[in-house]
């Protein structure tokens, strides 16, 4: 691989994928804080709510809050933003990582005869095996919903 031809790869490649995961799981990490910071306020006002709760509109105003507590839950176990924001945030920093153990040259750069072809294989590598992961994991959830 010649330098052109590294440099393309770098630009198309390797730093529109680390853009993607930061974004991603930017992304994921503020949805993710968000709802679960909404479920948890939202938990602790049901229960006041319930108790002094006199009327008839501050009944219907804790059915509704525990219904959005509910559906908060469910969209937070749904969707996993807690865990594709660490799996995006972690493949995220290793493609990272990997550019200065490329260009320090050490750990399976030191003394490799051919960097740029290593370097590419360790990237297009981190990411099939983040492809990998978020495939078995929805593979897994569809063999559960079929168990059901």
């Amino acid at each position: 691989m010649n330098d052109k031809e590294f440099d393309k790869y770098l630009k198309e490649r390797y730093y529109n994928q680390i853009e993607w995961y930061d974004t991603k799981a930017i992304w994921n990490q503020k949805a993710y804080k968000i709802l679960q910071w909404g479920v948890i306020i939202l938990s602790a006002i049901t229960p006041v709510l319930v108790a002094i709760g006199s009327n008839l509109f501050e009944r219907y105003l804790a059915v509704i809050i525990s219904f959005l507590v509910a559906a908060g839950t469910t969209i937070l176990k749904t969707f996993k933003y807690q865990e594709n924001w660490i799996n995006y945030r972690t493949t995220c920093e290793t493609l990272r990582k990997e550019i200065y153990y490329f260009n320090a040259g050490i750990h399976e750069y030191e003394n490799c005869d051919e960097p740029r072809k290593l370097f590419t294989k360790r990237v297009e590598e981190l990411i099939s095996r983040e492809n990998t992961f978020w495939l078995a994991e929805r593979k897994l959830e569809e063999s559960k919903k079929i168990k059901k």
